[in-house]
């Protein structure tokens, strides 16, 4: 197992990372169930494969579930879904001292972090992410969410775990599509900022997607420990070194949007695209080489992730892609900073990009490759 710490001041925690945590979930989460009765929110999905795991778990503690069901999907990350959880922990009693347990993807870590944040003004929650896309992203940093009809992730607070367990044994029944869409949120390590973790992945991404115990750890505690060094350094995205963390989120949430934050472009391979988009923008500014961005297009390939939006059959302008961007985060006095590359490994966040340009170049993108 490795252990990867989070280090902020008054709110450290561990990320743990290997197989078979779920089955030792008592003896993990020890310090922090406090109750007889344990709430758990669950993607029925991962109830389903892992729900008896988790009672038996519990019960060797003394302990019991009970459970709240979430639907699949990014619909369920939306106000309805936050006032019915949240009504519902009341009802179980919880309290500020107490810990709900989240196991699922990201939307359950998410949505499970915002209740928790807001209720009776914060109690705690134990991250059990099932998803690779969550293991080595949203489970840690303590960015919770849901989406409005603005854009993704536009409601929400930071409110960290006390405890995050990366069982790699749940990937084992990880759809493949949601496999590699996990995945781009691996790439993205090595492009950002790893130069050397991106060529091992050329290497071993295959064996990282075959669920190969070794390599997968690997893969995974690397992720995990390049966000916990940016979020020990920029907790709350105010430096600027947790921007880069967003690298192909800003192309890849106005996808997300034109799709209709549906199944059709999973947020993963909305990243994959988005990724590619930036290193080809940063290109076409003279910032980049063009071997570095068929390179980066080649590893994405090489994935099975999409990497031409083209592709998509979207009935949209460049237009209408940069105008999502209008509700993008990051917008600051009416600038959007783009996350762009210098080369594989070297990220860097641009504040003179002008949203008119990015429309021409989206227009040719998508009529191009």
């Amino acid at each position: 197992m490795a252990v990867i710490p989070v280090e902020l001041a008054g709110r450290s925690y561990e990320v743990r990372v290997g197989h078979g945590l779920v089955h030792d979930l008592s003896e993990h989460a020890a310090p922090f169930l406090r109750r007889t009765d344990i709430p758990v929110v669950a993607d029925r999905n991962a109830r389903e494969f892992w729900g008896t795991s988790v009672e038996k778990a519990l019960g060797v503690g003394g302990k019991t579930a009970r459970w709240y069901d979430v639907a699949p999907g990014e619909g369920s990350k939306s106000w309805r879904e936050l006032e019915r959880l949240t009504d519902w922990l009341l009802e179980q009693g919880v309290e500020r001292g107490d810990h709900v347990v989240a196991l699922g993807g990201g939307v359950v870590g998410d949505l499970t972090g915002f209740a928790c944040a807001i209720l009776k003004r914060g109690c705690g929650f134990i991250q059990v992410p099932t998803t690779l896309l969550a293991q080595v992203d949203s489970s840690v940093g303590g960015k919770t969410a849901i989406n409005s009809a603005a854009g993704k992730n536009l409601i929400g607070a930071f409110h960290q775990p006390s405890l995050v367990l990366a069982d790699l044994a749940t990937l084992d029944t990880l759809p493949d599509r949601e496999m590699r869409a996990g995945y781009a949120e691996v790439l993205k390590y090595g492009v950002l900022g790893d130069a050397e973790f991106f060529a091992w992945l050329e290497d071993n991404g295959s064996a990282v997607l075959a669920r190969d115990p070794a390599a997968l750890e690997q893969a995974v505690a690397t992720s995990v420990s390049a966000k916990a060094r940016i979020v020990a350094e920029d907790e709350r995205e105010t430096t600027g070194a947790r921007a880069l963390l967003n690298l192909g989120h800003t192309f890849g949430h106005a996808l997300e949007a034109e799709t209709g934050f549906s199944d059709r472009l999973l947020h993963g391979e909305a990243v994959a695209l988005g990724m590619i988009l930036a290193a080809r923008y940063s290109a076409r500014r003279g910032l980049l080489s063009e071997d570095a961005a068929q390179r980066l297009t080649r590893a994405v390939d090489a994935a099975g992730l999409p990497s031409e939006i083209a592709a998509l059959g979207l009935s949209c302008s460049g237009r209408d892609l940069a105008d999502h961007m209008l509700h993008d985060k990051k917008m600051d006095a009416g600038t959007l900073p783009f996350l762009l590359l210098r080369s594989i490994g070297a990220a860097f966040l641009a504040k003179d990009v002008a949203l008119d340009d990015v429309a021409l170049f989206l227009d040719e993108e998508l009529q191009a490759h």
